[in-house]
């Protein structure tokens, strides 16, 4: 996307009229506070690798908390588990869990900010996982954006990839297409770099009942917001 300043910068990113709509539907909708999540809670799929004799295998758990009542499902390629109870003592988690064959196996596991580390024996061996907890992936895919460059609408499409917190792609316009050199999503929140011609343009945003809304800034010459709503 070869952008000269002007340009780009003219015609940043997202039709007048449909930033002026939605930039007060969020702005409306931000007054509101957000709920409040429980830090202590650990609800969540997590995704790991562990080794074995065969080599390394994948393994997932799905843990529900409600309560102080743990359930849910370890998997692994010898079949999927059931969470029978758990407790938490002193940060640490204690999972009883369902074993192939029958009877009960225990698992701890440590809160390693939003992961989990997991110990356990099988086979008299101590086995450990490290688990991420996989994010949920709302970004890939197509994108309808406009941008406000002083005033002026610039219609734009973004492609965007997920791969855990990183994200790829580009994105096309009437000047061409621009790659993207490095972009995160977390808690809600995308941010990316585009390989202008001209320079390099950083882009950040919130999603907001389904939208992108947000930001962009090129070179620290020209900066706007820009909105983006996904194709169907």
């Amino acid at each position: 996307m070869k952008l000269s300043i002007k340009s780009t910068f003219s015609a940043a990113f997202f039709c007048a009229a449909i930033m002026f709509a939605t930039t007060s539907a969020l702005a409306q909708g931000t007054s509101n506070p957000a709920p409040k999540v429980e830090p202590s809670s650990l609800t969540g799929k997590y995704e790991g690798v562990f080794k074995d004799d065969t080599g390394e295998e994948k393994a997932t758990l799905d843990l529900v908390e409600q309560s102080g009542k743990y359930s849910g499902t370890f998997t692994t390629p010898r079949g999927s588990f059931k969470i029978l109870k758990g407790q938490m003592v002193d940060g640490v988690l204690t999972l009883e869990i369902e074993k192939p064959g029958g009877g009960q196996g225990m698992m701890s596991l440590r809160a390693k900010g939003s992961n989990l580390s997991a110990s356990f024996s099988e086979a008299g061996k101590n086995v450990t996982i490290e688990f991420r907890k996989a994010v949920a992936d709302e970004i890939s895919g197509e994108w309808d954006g406009v941008a406000d460059a002083q005033g002026q609408p610039f219609p734009f499409t973004l492609s965007l990839k997920l791969d855990g917190e990183k994200v790829t792609g580009s994105s096309t316009s009437q000047l061409g297409t621009a790659s993207i050199s490095t972009g995160s999503w977390k808690d809600g929140k995308l941010a990316f770099v585009l390989e202008g011609g001209s320079g390099q343009i950083a882009m950040a945003a919130t999603m907001i009942d389904g939208k992108l809304s947000g930001d962009y800034d090129f070179a620290g010459q020209s900066s706007g917001k820009w909105v983006a709503i996904k194709k169907k």
